[in-house]
């Protein structure tokens, strides 16, 4: 296992060093910084000593040179438009993008396996068709407008819920959470609701085809002659055995979650490292957008990893093809 986690890792290095140099490559050439910080009123001389100090006079590869060092180090520079530390930033904003994630893939996950095995075992019920149909409007409808229409009618119309920010927040050490104040978590069921509603829809789906699938195997029918009940059956056997595939999205569609959040923290001015992004964008902020870039990388090799693990605690196959592969 030490091994297999070894050579994922070695796998990951690669790989990392191409998005950073693809990231910082597509970045280094968009829009003036200088003249961005430095606005509307300067000397030559203050722009020459800016760029100096930036090290933008430098070679390309240069100056990616240092940024791949600093970055080992866990430091990504100075934000141009703000001239704070990049990393300082984006700790200031990980954990309301985290939390919203996590909040995200939690409802998508367990409402998206329960309304897939409900739509699986039940097929034929008015229920199971009318989820069915919700899932097309989950799949059809972009986020953004999602968001909108959940505003118009859960802040506009009903007045129950916050249509932006995060509410109040928490310090716990460097973490804020909005999880420990009521207007914290009535922020986040919106923004979750429709960053998490297509991943929902697709995880129904997934499982529901897995699980009538599955149900029409030998082994099942098997199970059944041997007297086993009904939920022995569909969750002893059938169920567990959809779990592979299922992760495999699950721990995907996480990583698309933090990837993916910017739309969804723009419409709901969240506070979070995407609306970082948007902002950063706007002002040609290089070190944001590559250290953004290169923290999405990161956290899909790490749930590619995390998600190849799991294999191996669901499926006992895995394990015994690896052991007589040694």
């Amino acid at each position: 296992m030490f091994a297999f986690i070894l050579s994922r890792i070695l796998q990951a290095i690669p790989v990392m060093l191409v998005v950073a140099f693809i990231s910082f490559a597509m970045f280094a050439y968009v829009g003036d910084p200088v003249s961005i910080m430095l606005g509307q009123d300067f000397t030559e001389a203050q722009r020459q000593a800016l760029i100096a100090g930036l090290g933008l006079d430098q070679p390309f590869f240069v100056q990616f040179a240092k940024f791949i060092g600093n970055a080992v180090q866990g430091e990504f520079g100075l934000s141009y438009r703000l001239s704070r530390p990049v990393a300082e930033l984006i700790g200031e904003r990980a954990p309301a993008t985290l939390e919203l994630a996590f909040c995200a893939a939690g409802i998508a996950l367990v409402v998206g396996v329960a309304m897939g095995v409900y739509t699986g075992l039940y097929r034929n019920s008015w229920l199971s068709r009318a989820l069915l149909t919700f899932s097309l409007v989950g799949v059809s409808l972009p986020p953004f407008l999602i968001g909108i229409l959940l505003i118009l009618v859960f802040s506009v119309w009903l007045g129950w819920l916050p249509s932006f920010g995060r509410g109040d927040v928490v310090q716990l050490g460097w973490w804020s959470t909005g999880f420990l104040t009521w207007s914290g978590l009535k922020a986040l069921v919106l923004p979750s609701i429709t960053l998490g509603l297509f991943q929902l829809t697709l995880i129904m789906r997934l499982v529901r085809a897995e699980m009538l699938e599955v149900l029409r195997t030998d082994y099942i029918k098997f199970a059944r002659a041997r007297g086993l009940s009904n939920r022995a059956v569909n969750f002893g056997h059938a169920l567990k055995n959809t779990l592979v595939p299922v992760i495999t999205i699950a721990g995907l569609q996480l990583g698309g979650i933090i990837a993916f959040a910017i739309v969804t923290e723009t419409v709901f001015q969240w506070p979070g490292m995407g609306l970082l992004f948007i902002q950063s964008v706007s002002a040609a902020d290089i070190p944001v957008m590559a250290a953004y870039l290169m923290l999405i990388a990161l956290v899909f090799v790490t749930i590619n990893l995390a998600v190849d693990l799991l294999y191996y605690a669901v499926d006992p196959r895995l394990r015994i093809g690896r052991g007589q592969g040694h």
